[in-house]
């Protein structure tokens, strides 16, 4: 051993060290393959190295063996020890439906005190969430860029839960409106996302936070990796939730010494809010199109236009129906002894922050670009620089048929 200098135990610190964060951040993703990757990659550079200097097999296959072990007790170790939820009150916002409503379901279901706001306490998420759950629940019609209603919200909050506090506040209302380039997103989207995702959720939590410092209770907020990552066509919505996140963030720092939890959660992609709807779309791209100048439209072209349009839709038609890994999220944010800073809710979500965290940023752009719209057009003056065709691939396979059938 002695004739190993020091600067090589330094060096395999250091990769054990990276690698094992890598291989925590992917095994909390929920992915089957990731966690194999990981592995493989540690093992690789581990025995590269061990071979490289000699090291006795003995100590070579005690690493590995302790590796695999290591590895078996993530996997297989006890159930998570939960705290109880008697005499907990949730307060959870955008229950109309997605998200919010499902959590609404479980957390009744378990026994909380959930507090609940929609926008419409007429609608049909309203009307199902007081024929499925319990008196415990407690209905509110709020809208959080309203600071009036929230301040209502608060005050009946605080009658009904007398001297206790607010064992979780769940910030789950936002709002994603707009698809398209940036140049092409209208400053009302901007302000929209902003208003609902950012200022909204701020108004709630600075509102309710004296409660839920009173109970040391937990902060609990649905944002997006889009306000991490640059994902394409999506800069209002990224914008507001990249805003959210930070906020978050310093939250938790602040709230360290009043015993307050501070958790994010970021989803995948599910089917939620509007996702399905194909009025909806239309209505947005409508929309865009008659707020755009003639010379910006000229620029970009319909078709482009009308493509991003359609592989949004087509993105969203292939999202997640099951919103359980998202819900029992929640659950576990609420309800562990110690919850994490931060949660990957559903498939796909760690990888993606593995990619972008620990690979060069080529490939990580490279591997944005190709998970989320697959763009075949370019903008019309583009296409006219650089001489290419004009036409639309579907334009041209329709043009290509007429003219086999005459």
């Amino acid at each position: 051993m002695d004739d190993y200098s020091l600067p090589f135990w330094i060096y395999l610190a250091v990769v054990t060290v990276i690698v094992g964060g890598a291989m925590k951040k992917v095994l909390t993703s929920h992915l089957s393959t990731g966690p194999t990757l990981v592995a493989w990659l540690g093992a690789t550079v581990l025995v590269e190295r061990l071979w490289a200097f000699c090291l006795p097999a003995l100590l070579l296959l005690a690493l590995i063996g302790l590796a695999f072990s290591l590895y078996s007790w993530t996997r297989t170790g006890p159930p998570p020890v939960t705290l109880p939820t008697e005499g907990k009150a949730v307060f959870i916002t955008g229950c109309d439906s997605g998200f919010g409503n499902a959590a609404v379901k479980r957390l009744d279901s378990l026994g909380f005190d959930v507090f609940a706001t929609v926008m419409d306490l007429t609608g049909h998420g309203a009307r199902d969430l007081q024929r499925t759950c319990s008196p415990h629940l407690t209905l509110m019609q709020v809208d959080i860029t309203q600071p009036q209603q929230v301040q209502q919200a608060l005050l009946d909050t605080s009658a009904k839960l007398g001297h206790r506090g607010l064992w979780g506040l769940v910030n789950n209302a936002g709002v994603c409106v707009n698809f398209g380039d940036a140049e092409l997103s209208l400053m009302s989207t901007f302000r929209g996302c902003m208003e609902v995702n950012f200022f909204g959720t701020l108004s709630v939590t600075k509102s309710f936070l004296p409660l839920v410092r009173q109970a040391k209770g937990r902060i609990l907020t649905i944002s997006s990796p889009a306000g991490d990552q640059p994902f394409p066509c999506l800069a209002a919505y990224g914008a507001s939730k990249a805003a959210l996140n930070l906020f978050t963030n310093t939250l938790r720092h602040e709230l360290e010494p009043w015993g307050v939890h501070v958790s994010t959660i970021l989803p995948s992609s599910f089917k939620t809010g509007h996702s399905s709807n194909h009025v909806y779309w239309e209505q947005q791209h409508k929309q865009v199109l008659k707020s755009l100048s003639p010379s910006l439209l000229e620029e970009y072209g319909e078709d482009y236009m009308t493509e991003t349009k359609d592989l949004f839709q087509s993105f969203a038609k292939q999202a997640n129906p099951d919103l359980s890994p998202v819900i029992n999220t929640i659950v576990e944010a609420l309800l562990a002894p110690q919850p994490q800073a931060r949660y990957y809710a559903g498939p796909g979500v760690g990888l993606m922050y593995f990619i972008h965290s620990y690979l060069p940023f080529s490939i990580s752009n490279r591997f944005l670009q190709k998970l989320f719209l697959k763009k075949k057009l370019m903008p019309l003056a583009l296409r006219k620089q650089s001489g290419l065709d004009l036409d639309p691939p579907d334009l041209l396979n329709n043009n290509n048929s007429n003219n086999n059938e005459k």
